[in-house]
């Protein structure tokens, strides 16, 4: 059998535990036995998570005869023990598959396994990735990275992409198909983690002389929207107007300009059951080809592909509340 140990560190985040755990207990088989053993191992027998605390049965030594290491991300920031840095380097050593859930990434750089590798975890963690790890070539947008023996994944729901991806290398498709429906979730997901980051109406300077230009782009966005008319609208030279701009929002005028369409697409996308032909022209854009271009760039998928993931789920929450 091929053993699976979930290394569970201090504040562990307990979808990140069970989704990999529950995931490759699923497996089986076309003869019904389990292909994978799975163990939860520790530094101490008792973690503490938010809520509740774990027992667990094996220590550290559970990762030295391991084929694979799942770490699952934690909710604090600070370096794992220098115990757990020593196991995960040993069992790199020894060859074995390590992986990681989430901010489980922050673990695996701190034990240099990422280093020189391109690796991904939670789009809000992935500028501190960056910036604390510099050798890590840090992939924002995608939900899981596979460098062989060395794996990282987004958020919590991409560690099951990340594990079904492992199940399909292992035990081919079939297997893999009976774990996903069983977890009820898709084999494949399109798109990137692009497509779940929350992407903010670009901002407006409060009290700066670009603020009512800015608003009344926003109210505009369905219409020809230059950069000479904004200059205009703004009272100075497009030369002017566009170095200020970049002073004031740390962005192009254009720039700024397809980010907030962008973001008028997604909420219609989510809110209404308008065609997308119509949402490119209600969100400025010339035609729905460079629509979905330009969408599929920016959020990592198709709008057909990202109405079909968000707007279910908005439809299905409004309808609670109204039963409510």
């Amino acid at each position: 059998m091929h053993t699976v140990a979930i290394l569970v560190l201090d504040d562990v985040v307990p979808f990140d535990l069970a989704a990999p755990f529950q995931l490759f207990s699923f497996a089986r088989l076309p003869d019904g036995h389990r292909p994978y053993r799975v163990r939860l191992c520790a530094e101490r027998p008792e973690v503490r998570t938010e809520g509740f605390g774990l027992r667990i049965d094996r220590g550290l030594d559970g990762l030295a005869d391991a084929d694979t290491v799942v770490v699952p991300g934690c909710d604090h920031s600070g370096p794992p023990s220098d115990a757990v840095v020593a196991a995960l380097r040993e069992a790199a050593r020894a060859g074995t598959r390590i992986a990681s859930v989430c901010t489980g990434a922050f673990v695996l750089a701190e034990a240099g396994l990422l280093d020189g590798l391109r690796a991904t975890t939670h789009w809000m963690a992935t500028d501190e990735l960056a910036r604390r790890f510099p050798a890590v070539k840090v992939e924002p947008d995608v939900l899981y990275v596979d460098n062989g023996s060395v794996l990282t994944s987004a958020g919590a729901a991409a560690g099951l992409d990340m594990c079904l991806h492992m199940i399909r290398g292992d035990l081919g498709s079939a297997v893999a198909a009976h774990c996903a429906r069983m977890s009820v979730v898709p084999l494949e997901r399109e798109g990137g983690q692009a497509q779940f980051i929350v992407h903010e109406n670009p901002p407006v300077p409060r009290g700066s002389v670009l603020e009512p230009v800015l608003e009344w782009i926003e109210d505009n966005l369905a219409g020809e929207v230059t950069v000479a008319a904004m200059a205009e609208r703004a009272g100075m030279s497009e030369r002017t107007f566009g170095r200020r701009f970049r002073e004031q929002t740390g962005t192009t005028p254009l720039q700024w300009l397809l980010r907030a369409r962008v973001r008028r697409a997604q909420y219609l996308l989510e809110n209404s059951d308008h065609t997308v032909e119509r949402i490119a022209r209600q969100a400025g854009f010339g035609s729905p080809t460079a629509f979905r271009e330009r969408f599929r760039r920016v959020v990592g998928t198709t709008p057909y592909a990202y109405r079909s993931a968000f707007q279910g789920r908005t439809v299905s929450q409004a309808s609670s509340v109204t039963v409510g």
